[in-house]
C-alpha cells in the first residue's frame, strides 16, 4: 500500500449505526489513522446510512431479501465489498450470519464486536442474559470473524460492572461507551500494522494475545 494513502474500511450495517458514528468521529479527529470508503446496509431507511450520508461517505442498500438465499446474498454482498478495495472490513450491527465463503474471502482482515465477554453469551440477548446469570460484570469483545458465530479471536475486551438494579438499557448503555472507544482502537492497531492474524492467533506488535484478547483500560487512554 502506498505510504501516503491511508487505509480503506467498509463498514457493514443493519441499524442505527452507532459503532459507525465511532469510527467516523475518529477518523476525522485522527485517532484512526483510515478512511471509511463505503458504508453498506442490508436494510433501507436505517439511521446509519443517514450518518454515512452526513459524513459524505459512500453508501448502499444490498437487501437481503431480495436474494433467493443466504450464498448469493452473500456472493452479490462480497463483490460489492472487493469493489471498494477495503483493507479492512468492519462488521458494525450486522445482523446477518456471513456464510464460510465470505468470511474466508476476507479472512484476517473482517472484524466484529459484540457486547459480552466472550466466550460468554454468544448470540443475542447478551445483556439479559448476564444479569439472569449473577454476573457482576459484562463488557463487550473485539474479534477477527470466523465462520463460527461470534467465536473468532479475541482482540480486545473491555469491562464494567453490573450495579445492583440494572436491567438490560442500563447496562447496554455502559457497555456502548465501551464499545465506541475499542472498536475504533482495535482498527488502529490493525492500520498501523501492530495487529496481525497469523494462524488463527492475533497478534499485537509481534506477541500472541489471550484467549480473551488484551484488555482496555480506558483511563489510560
Amino acid at each position: 500500500m502506498p505510504h501516503n494513502k491511508r487505509p480503506q474500511l467498509v463498514v457493514l450495517i443493519s441499524g442505527s449505526g452507532s459503532n459507525l458514528q465511532a469510527f467516523i468521529d475518529a477518523s476525522e479527529n485522527g485517532s484512526l489513522d483510515a478512511d471509511i470508503a463505503a458504508v453498506i446496509s442490508n436494510k433501507a431507511g436505517v439511521m446509519g446510512l443517514e450518518r454515512a450520508d452526513n459524513a459524505g461517505i459512500a453508501n448502499e442498500v444490498i437487501d437481503h431479501k431480495q436474494f433467493a438465499d443466504r450464498e448469493s446474498f452473500d456472493a452479490e454482498l462480497a463483490d460489492r465489498i472487493e469493489s471498494y478495495k477495503p483493507d479492512l472490513v468492519i462488521l458494525a450491527g450486522f445482523m446477518r450470519i456471513l456464510t464460510p465463503e465470505i468470511v474466508d474471502r476476507f479472512a484476517g482482515r473482517i472484524m466484529n464486536i459484540h457486547p459480552s465477554l466472550l466466550p460468554k453469551y454468544p448470540g443475542l440477548h447478551t445483556h439479559k442474559r448476564a444479569i439472569e446469570a449473577g454476573d457482576t460484570t459484562a463488557g463487550v469483545t473485539v474479534h477477527f470473524v470466523t465462520s463460527e458465530l461470534d467465536g473468532g479471536p479475541a482482540i480486545i475486551q473491555a469491562e464494567v460492572p453490573i450495579l445492583p438494579g440494572d436491567d438490560e438499557d442500563t447496562l447496554a448503555s455502559r457497555v456502548l461507551v465501551q464499545e465506541h472507544q475499542i472498536y475504533p482502537l482495535a482498527a488502529q492497531w490493525f492500520c498501523e500494522g501492530k495487529l496481525t492474524l497469523k494462524d488463527g492467533t492475533p497478534e499485537l506488535n509481534g506477541e500472541p494475545l489471550p484467549i480473551s484478547g488484551t484488555k482496555f483500560c480506558s483511563e489510560k487512554l
